[in-house]
């Protein structure tokens, strides 16, 4: 059976005029997708007052779905489906994009903190197109040997989660008591992967660093974890997305021709620009993120973008 692969994370500004830095690990040269997650950035915990914490005006997204899951302080989320909804610790906030959508992130007033991760998830084709929609749901944390799991999405370790995706998927947050071993019993075919939030945490015998991602290839119905003095993590999986996709700034598509119709659309809209039939990323309740105003796309690199498996 393969090692663990281990991700390293690479520090990237978190788009907007205030820029956060956060730590990125999926996509990256070595790992394009963990099942359907395709994007995975992990920040904090950070001194708001320093940072000025998460300020992402209103921007687009498309073919994907987003996953807000905070450990620290709050984030207020607006988006172009009515949505107006306070993100909050343990608690999973889910956008699916669809055809498209809009919205703005910023951390609230009273946020001294803030610490979390961002994840998306690919939608298959057959669901590209679907309508924009939004879930919220408060997973109960549950006892479990070693510590203490919050299953959001999927199934793990006898706790479901009530959301259904389009694609079979996994997602949880595990709190590691010291000297804890906690097996988990995990689809055979399925992609997993373990982000080590705080803590130490060894994988299958195989330590990971603060703030890494441990990727475990198909093929294991068991993983086994280990920490000496407790910690802190997030588990994803899912069964491979068995597609390719193009993913450029905030949309994914199945080709490059679909991140430019994207785009150019995108731009007529936050332009005021005459458009055909209704708005494709529509407007929201005015808020900061109107006062702000929306992110423009960056330019599109030369060449054709390519799809990714």
């Amino acid at each position: 059976m393969a090692h663990l692969q281990i991700l390293t994370p690479r520090e990237v500004p978190l788009g907007g005029p205030r820029a956060m830095p956060v730590r990125r690990t999926i996509p990256s040269r070595a790992r394009s997708l963990v099942g359907a997650w395709c994007f995975l950035d992990h920040y904090g915990p950070d001194d708001v007052s320093a940072t000025g914490g998460m300020v992402v005006p209103r921007h687009p997204h498309t073919a994907l779905a987003t996953v807000s899951w905070l450990f620290t302080g709050e984030i207020e989320h607006r988006d172009s489906t009515g949505v107006h909804a306070t993100v909050r610790p343990g608690e999973l906030n889910l956008m699916t994009a669809g055809r498209g959508v809009s919205h703005s992130e910023f951390s609230t007033p009273q946020t001294s903190t803030l610490h979390g991760v961002q994840l998306w998830f690919a939608l298959p084709e057959r669901d590209a197109d679907v309508e924009p929609s939004f879930v919220h749901h408060v997973p109960e944390p549950m006892y479990v040997p070693g510590g203490i799991a919050r299953v959001f999405l999927g199934s793990l370790l006898d706790v479901e989660s009530p959301i259904t995706t389009p694609t079979p998927l996994l997602g949880a947050e595990l709190l590691l008591d010291a000297d804890a071993e906690t097996v988990l019993d995990v689809a055979e075919g399925h992609e997993h992967a373990v982000l080590l939030d705080d803590g130490d945490i060894s994988v299958d015998g195989q330590a990971l660093e603060a703030a890494e991602v441990g990727y475990l290839s198909p093929g294991r119905s068991r993983i086994t974890l280990r920490s000496a003095a407790g910690a802190r993590l997030l588990v994803i999986g899912g069964e491979p997305l068995g597609e390719r996709i193009v993913m450029w700034w905030n949309f994914v598509g199945r080709s490059h021709d679909d991140i430019v119709a994207a785009r150019d659309r995108w731009m007529s809209e936050i332009s005021a620009e005459s458009v055909d039939g209704p708005e494709r990323f529509g407007p929201f309740e005015a808020g900061q993120a109107e006062q702000l105003g929306p992110l423009p796309a960056p330019s599109l690199p030369g060449g054709r973008l390519r799809p990714r498996a």
